[in-house]
């Protein structure tokens, strides 16, 4: 690769880095041909980026985002490097979890997810337990509407007339 191709590639990297709000740093090294076809199968069924990158292309392309700090995430720049890029923070965590009931890799060297870094293996339970923005708002308008289904009911369960809807509401309030 040359020089000019180099820094085509790290403009690129740093590019798609910089609209990126989940990435993952992974070490996929172990994985035979076979396994590999598989995690990247998975990974583009899941909607998730996979690319292995030279970890110093890596670091080059990380430091010329502007306006992100990725902490630690240069200390576990060694060895093979997969970076998973997604638009779900937990998608990969999942996707690694799912991956690893049949094989030990890939291991979760670190991740990047919305302003806060995650360094080590040892978070993977922890981003899978992430609830993505639609899971939330999912959550936020169920409990939402269960105020209004339970006024709803009572007010059906009085019979519609005046005198049960006004029984209903004194017994909600003892």
């Amino acid at each position: 690769m040359t020089r000019q191709e180099k820094d085509s590639f790290i403009s690129d990297l740093a590019e798609r880095l910089s609209k990126s709000e989940v990435v993952y740093l992974t070490d996929i090294a172990g994985l035979n041909a076979e396994d590999t076809s598989k995690l990247r199968r998975l990974c583009f069924q899941r909607d998730v980026q996979l690319q292995v990158v030279k970890n110093s292309l890596l670091q080059k392309a990380m430091d010329r985002v502007e306006g992100r700090e990725y902490g630690d995430l240069s200390s576990v720049l060694v060895g093979n490097t997969g970076l998973m890029i997604s638009e779900v923070g937990n998608a990969p965590a999942k996707l690694i979890k799912d991956f690893r009931k049949k094989s030990k890799v890939p291991v979760l060297k670190g991740a990047y997810i919305q302003e806060s870094v995650y360094v080590g293996d040892t978070n993977l339970d922890a981003l899978v337990a992430l609830k993505s923005k639609d899971e939330l708002i999912g959550e936020i308008i169920g409990l939402l509407q269960s105020p209004a289904k339970n006024v709803i009911s009572g007010l059906k369960s009085g019979g519609g007339t005046l005198a049960g809807i006004v029984k209903t509401l004194q017994e909600r309030e003892s």
